[in-house]
């Protein structure tokens, strides 16, 4: 009698492996030690600017990615950003230097108090910092994260279930949309949107029909705890951008133009959208 052993399991369905030991290990060390020391940053986005958190005081300079280099290279003079997932204030730290206005989102109360830190260190007076999330609709949800990897809290289904294998914590947040956000607090229009929120890109895409019609510049990370999870998801994503009108969408990692047609090329890695 022939046994069947378990059914094959589709290598592009098996869960990412996030948190590396040596990352955790990176983590513990910046927190433990050197959370409350006010530093000048010696590299990167925010070199020459003072900050808490991370171990950006160190001489070496990590190598920079394709992501640094976009960012290095672009032209925010006179614009209004929005960061939207924006963790303790790396991005908005260099988008207020750069740009003329930042308002900015981070719904974890613990990171929420890190980068009003950071923007009070550097004396920005052109920043607006929301404690607040963005969906496809106002709700409470819970933020699941791992106190070592603040950066990756989340309220995604999928990016939760990875979580609790870690020792993990959670808290209630608000979620509203960035169209009634910008239209309750009379919130400057915004010239560039990024985006960047553990999975729930197309969520805060759909609550931001409004905005988008008068097509900001876009900036979004994909996420996703498997390849076809991130497949999936980056297929939604271009959807909702071609149906707001979107008709150059880019992938930034490979300066491939993105589309329906082949969206799974930005599965990993980040999409940019032009105004």
């Amino acid at each position: 009698m022939n046994q069947q052993g378990p059914p094959a399991v589709d290598p592009d369905d098996r869960p990412y492996r996030h948190y590396s030991l040596k990352s955790r290990m990176v983590s513990w060390v910046s927190q433990h030690l050197f959370d409350g020391v006010t530093y000048t940053s010696r590299h990167g986005l925010t070199a020459g600017m003072k900050r808490k958190g991370g171990l950006g005081w160190l001489p070496m300079q990590p190598d920079a990615t394709a992501e640094q280099h976009f960012w290095e290279k672009l032209d925010l003079a006179g614009r209004t950003i929005y960061d939207v997932g924006a963790f303790q204030g790396i991005l908005t730290l260099f988008f207020a230097s750069r740009g003329k206005q930042v308002v900015s989102y981070e719904p974890s109360s613990r990171n929420h108090a890190r980068l009003l830190e950071n923007v009070r260190l550097n004396h920005l007076t052109n920043v607006t910092v929301r404690n607040i999330g963005l969906g496809s609709s106002r709700r409470t949800a819970s933020l699941c994260f791992m106190p070592l990897m603040p950066g990756g809290a989340s309220i995604d289904a999928g990016a939760q279930e990875s979580i609790s294998r870690f020792d993990h914590a959670a808290e209630q947040i608000q979620i509203t949309t960035l169209d009634e956000d910008i239209r309750d607090n009379a919130l400057p229009a915004p010239d560039f949107i990024k985006i960047d929120i553990e999975g729930l890109e197309s969520e805060a895409l759909l609550g931001a029909r409004q905005t988008l019609a008068a097509h900001p510049t876009l900036f979004l990370e994909m996420h996703g705890e498997t390849m076809n999870e991130k497949r999936r998801k980056v297929a939604e994503v271009v959807a909702i951008l071609e149906q707001a009108g979107y008709r150059e969408i880019l992938h930034v990692e490979s300066s491939t133009r993105i589309s329906s047609a082949n969206a799974s090329v930005a599965a990993t890695g980040h999409l940019y959208c032009p105004s």
